[in-house]
């Protein structure tokens, strides 16, 4: 090794046996001389930390195990004609060439790198290989059942929903819920969902969503794109995460054609974000709404004409007893005024008797005074016995007379009311006989044999 250092080489370590010092510059170069000597190979893995720089383009090539900082020259990537968006972070490809290393200098820093000579995408083909080898897998172990065999509610109270934050796939989830008519909760959990850095990030967001006891639903979404862009979804540890958890996970990944990894372990799988938040919610609440209202409708127009036809039916029944009750008072009324008007004949009709038997013993008694005087005049001496005869035949008549005046008085309702007793009747002239009718009333007339006094009842 030659020495090219403007420095004088100093003395080296005491006592070691390794060959020097020599000039860093020197061993820098020698060091780029035999990483140019080595085979050239064939690498892939996924890119990472992609920088296009004015000469050189950069980026990582990593895998679950290591990583290798590369480049490629600008001029030497341009002729290749990628496109634009092929070469990305995330995009899994096979590199071309060597290790190198660049010495730096004064101003300068060193560096490793793999110098690629060629470059292309990782075709679909390759990918697909590794997907069928890891659906085998995963199919051996029986991790697609479990999540199927999970019953999901017909109308969840809390859905969980993993995507990314700024996607059509989150407008697409939340116009399907509008259409359900769906009025619960939506959990977001928002996580990249292209690149080496979502798997890990929706596995996360999926076990912290399962560990919300509320949540009934998950729902894993995202747009379509090529298999590299999906890739994510088919990382083991996710879709083992997802086939463990105890939780329905509903996968809306890519559109119709597309098949990922999740879409086999998920208790199903949807077409489109829409499809998936109509299989979260089940039941079309709007259908569902309507037909509450119109059952609604139904038992209020069946109950009412029900409780119409009850209440005229008992209305008919109600009215039952107080038409008979209106039938005997009348009945009732009507025989007392038949008894009062009998009382008041059979009274004239013993009056007028009386009167008569009181005018015929009246004349009696006359004829029995004319006799008297002509038995005085006629017979002196026997006029002491007649007039005795005849006072004793008067005072017998005189108590008969006396004695039918007295019958005659106690059949009549004056004598009655002269002797204490009075007469009660209602507003309408009804007599009223019994303390229960007279508490019915307000007020009363009580008629005494020199007038009527009108009171007012207070005894309720």
């Amino acid at each position: 090794m030659t020495e090219e250092s403007e420095f004088q080489r100093p003395s080296g370590i005491p006592d070691s046996p390794l060959q020097g010092p020599f000039p860093v510059g020197a061993y820098a170069r020698k060091l780029q001389e035999e990483m140019r000597k080595r085979t050239k190979v064939q690498l892939f893995g996924e890119v990472l930390g992609l920088k296009v720089a004015r000469t050189k383009v950069f980026f990582e090539l990593r895998d679950s195990s290591g990583a290798v900082p590369c480049s490629i020259w600008r001029n030497e990537f341009e002729a290749l004609d990628l496109g634009g968006q092929a070469l990305v972070d995330g995009a899994q490809i096979v590199v071309a060439g060597g290790p190198d290393y660049y010495p730096g200098s004064g101003a300068s820093s060193p560096s490793f790198s793999f110098l690629a000579t060629d470059l292309r995408i990782a075709g679909e083909g390759d990918l697909l290989a590794q997907l069928d080898l890891l659906r085998k897998l995963l199919d051996s172990e029986g991790l697609f059942e479990p999540q199927k065999r999970l019953s999901r509610p017909l109308l969840p109270r809390t859905i969980g929903v993993i995507t990314g934050e700024s996607g059509k796939a989150r407008d697409d989830i939340v116009a399907g819920l509008n259409r359900r008519g769906w009025k619960g909760r939506v959990v977001w959990a928002f996580a990249p969902v292209q690149d080496r850095h979502a798997a890990p990030m929706i596995t996360r967001a999926l076990t912290d969503l399962a560990a919300l006891a509320q949540v009934d639903v998950i729902v894993v979404a995202r747009g379509g794109g090529s298999l590299a862009d999906l890739f994510a979804f088919c990382d083991e540890t996710l879709c083992r995460t997802v086939a463990l958890l105890a939780v329905p996970v509903i996968a809306s990944v890519g559109h119709h054609t597309d098949r990922t990894l999740i879409d086999d372990v998920a208790a199903i799988s949807c077409s489109t974000p829409t499809h998936a938040a109509e299989e979260a919610v089940r039941l079309d609440c709007n259908l569902a709404r309507q037909e509450v209202l119109q059952a609604t409708q139904r038992f209020k127009s069946h109950g009412g004409r029900a409780v119409a036809d009850r209440a005229k039916a008992l209305q008919q029944l109600s009215r039952a007893p107080a038409e008979q009750l209106r039938r005997h008072r009348s009945r009732m009324h009507q025989l007392l005024r038949e008894i009062r008007a009998a009382g008041w004949r059979q009274s004239d009709s013993q009056r007028a008797a009386s009167q008569r038997q009181l005018s015929n013993l009246s004349s009696r008694a006359q004829q029995l005074g004319r006799l008297t005087t002509d038995l005085e005049t006629r017979i002196p001496t026997v006029a002491g016995d007649v007039e005795r005869a005849g006072r004793r035949e008067l005072e017998r008549r005189a108590k008969a007379v006396q004695a039918l005046r007295l019958a005659l008085d106690g059949h009549d309702p004056d004598r009655a009311l002269e002797r204490g007793f009075a007469l009660v009747s209602d507003p309408e002239g009804e007599l009223v006989t019994t303390a229960e009718v007279a508490r019915r009333s307000d007020h009363l007339a009580v008629r005494f044999h020199d007038d009527t006094v009108r009171v007012k009842v207070e005894d309720q």
